[in-house]
């Protein structure tokens, strides 16, 4: 699903988004050299993975917080975790590194990839990528719950 594709989608949910493109950025030091609207509310995303490579997990949170996995796996009850490789991510969201947002998990075949997402963004916006590193939108955090829950993914709000 292209960046064109995910706003068509978008629109036919009835997802109110307003839209900024910018140069492609592939992690959030260069996000940081954009200009944002919005820039409290641009999420970074963590793909990751158990020790036994079978279980994936999105953990999406405000972009200047930092995940300690090993405590987040503890919290969560999980196994260890480690960040899943470009060539996993391709072949379970169809995206390449700097492009990870949850709105990737619309290409999650199996449906069994969790979003966690931080509790942080509840009741307002968040700016995730449309699926390509060269664009922000921003939309509200519920309406991106909805979008990914109705597709089968399931989501968890989680205090970071």
């Amino acid at each position: 699903m292209n960046k064109q594709e995910t706003y068509d989608y978008l629109d036919r949910a009835g997802i109110r988004y307003e839209v900024t493109d910018h140069p492609a950025v592939y992690n959030m030091a260069e996000l940081e050299q954009v200009s944002l609207p919005y820039p409290d509310r641009d999420g970074k995303n963590l793909f990751v993975r158990d020790d036994k490579k079978k279980n994936f997990y999105l953990i999406t949170v405000a972009g200047e917080k930092r995940v300690d996995l090993k405590e987040f796996r503890k919290v969560h009850g999980l196994r260890p975790l480690s960040f899943a490789s470009p060539a996993q991510l391709m072949e379970r969201m169809g995206l390449v590194p700097g492009a990870v947002t949850p709105l990737g998990l619309l290409q999650d075949e199996d449906k069994k990839i969790t979003l966690y997402l931080d509790r942080f963004f509840a009741g307002g916006l968040i700016g995730v990528h449309p699926n390509d590193n060269t664009a922000t939108i921003w939309l509200a955090a519920e309406d991106l719950v909805r979008v990914i829950e109705d597709h089968g993914n399931p989501v968890e709000w989680i205090d970071i």
